[in-house]
């Protein structure tokens, strides 16, 4: 029985890891491509961006889920993420992408933001370029600043991604639970949080590695 539990949880863990992945791949670029416009000069881009910021960071990610997965059939009369498992796991990416992606512009804005405009006005006296000064002063010195927040919203992405079964995306939590109504047993689930364990303390080591290497700053 052991084995089979362990066999089911890698399965629904692989959905899980593939979630949280995809999720990042998408939303740290995009996240600093808001973060951006959230900064820009011009109004017409900038308030939209900020109202759909306050929108994001305002309401549940299950409620999003919810909508951008049910949204499109109810106002729309056509599921546009198309039907099983593949069309599930979509919606709930694009979900998780919007979701951080508005969450790591506001961390990627205060870190740029924290950077003394004098440090930006040297580098103009010294001749460089804006994308100069972006890349080799701003950026660097952003990166350790974010390190810590960034590092807090990707383990708090770990546990969300057990979020993607209210839309019935297996991963391994819903394999964890399957076990309760199939064979009336309760610990598959507490088993769950020992990959939840595992998979949060391995990347706390990364983050931690990743600071001690950007120490350099100080």
């Amino acid at each position: 029985m052991f084995l089979t539990v362990t066999s089911s949880l890698l399965e629904g863990f692989l959905t899980t890891v593939r979630l949280f992945v995809l999720t990042l791949v998408f939303a740290l670029p995009l996240g600093l491509i808001i973060s951006f416009g959230s900064m820009s000069r011009f109004s017409v881009l900038r308030l939209p961006i900020r109202f759909l910021i306050w929108i994001v960071r305002g309401t549940p990610l299950l409620l999003q889920l919810l909508i951008i997965y049910y949204g499109p059939g109810i106002m729309l009369g056509n599921n546009v993420w198309g039907s099983g498992d593949n069309g599930r796991f979509v919606a709930a990416l694009v979900a998780f992408v919007v979701n951080y992606a508005c969450y790591f512009s506001e961390i990627y804005r205060g870190g740029i933001q924290s950077i003394p405009v004098g440090q930006q006005e040297a580098g103009q006296v010294l001749g460089l370029s804006g994308r100069q000064i972006f890349f080799k002063i701003t950026l660097l010195q952003v990166i350790k600043r974010i390190v810590p927040p960034m590092s807090n919203e990707i383990i708090t992405l770990v546990k969300d991604t057990s979020l993607a079964r209210v839309i019935a995306v297996y991963e391994i939590i819903w394999s964890g639970q399957a076990f309760i109504k199939s064979a009336g047993i309760v610990w598959p689930l507490f088993y769950t949080g020992v990959f939840y364990l595992l998979f949060s303390g391995l990347l706390t080591m990364l983050f931690g590695r990743i600071e001690k290497k950007l120490d350099y700053f100080r």
